[in-house]
C-alpha cells in the first residue's frame, strides 16, 4: 500500500520532472496503463478572469460547460427554481402584533408550524429576530406611556393647605 502522506510531494516533483516519470509511478504503484494522451488534458478556453480554464476536457478540446454555453444558465435556474421559497397559499394572515401576548402568541405558532413542517425554519429563523423587535418596541411604548402617565400626576399643582381653615378642637 503506497504512503498517501507523502503523494502530494511526489506529483509536485514529477511535474517538473515530466509525465513520462509520472506515467511510470502510476503504473508502478497502482497497475494501471494510461495513456500519455489523457494526461494534462485541460479546457482550451479561458475563464472570464482571464486565466485558463482548470475544468477536464472533452473530446473537442473544451470543457462540457465551454462547449455548452447555454447549459450553464440552464443548470443554474433549475437550481435556483429549487431552492426558491414561494408562499403557500394556506397560510393564516399575520395577526396583529401590538402587544406582548400577541408576540409570544406569534412565536408560539412559529415553533409549531416548523415542528409540524408548514414553514421552512429558514423563513421561521429570519422572522425571529423581527418578532423580537417588536417585542422591544412593545415594551419601550409601554414603559413610555407609563412614565407619561407618572408624570401628568404629578405635575398636578398640589393643594396648599395653609389657607383653609382648621377645625376648633
Amino acid at each position: 500500500m503506497p504512503n498517501w502522506g507523502n503523494c502530494w510531494r511526489f506529483t509536485t516533483h514529477v511535474n517538473l520532472l515530466g509525465s513520462s516519470v509520472f506515467l511510470n509511478f502510476v503504473k508502478l504503484v497502482f497497475g494501471l496503463n494510461v495513456a500519455a494522451k489523457n494526461l494534462n488534458r485541460r479546457c482550451k478556453a479561458r475563464a472570464k478572469n482571464g486565466k485558463p480554464c482548470r475544468a477536464a476536457a472533452t473530446a473537442g478540446g473544451l470543457c462540457f460547460f465551454h462547449a455548452n454555453p447555454d447549459k450553464a444558465s440552464e443548470l443554474g435556474r433549475i437550481g435556483g427554481r429549487s431552492n426558491r421559497h414561494v408562499a403557500s397559499e394556506s397560510t393564516d394572515p399575520l395577526p396583529s402584533l401590538d402587544n406582548a401576548i400577541a408576540v409570544r402568541n406569534m412565536v408560539a405558532r412559529l415553533i409549531a408550524d416548523v415542528y409540524a413542517g408548514r414553514m421552512n425554519p429558514r423563513v421561521a429563523a429570519g422572522l425571529a429576530p423581527l418578532l423580537n423587535l417588536q417585542l422591544r418596541a412593545i415594551e419601550t411604548t409601554d414603559l413610555e406611556r407609563r412614565l407619561a402617565k407618572l408624570e401628568n400626576l404629578s405635575a398636578i399643582p398640589e393643594l396648599d393647605l395653609g389657607n383653609l381653615p382648621m377645625p376648633k378642637p
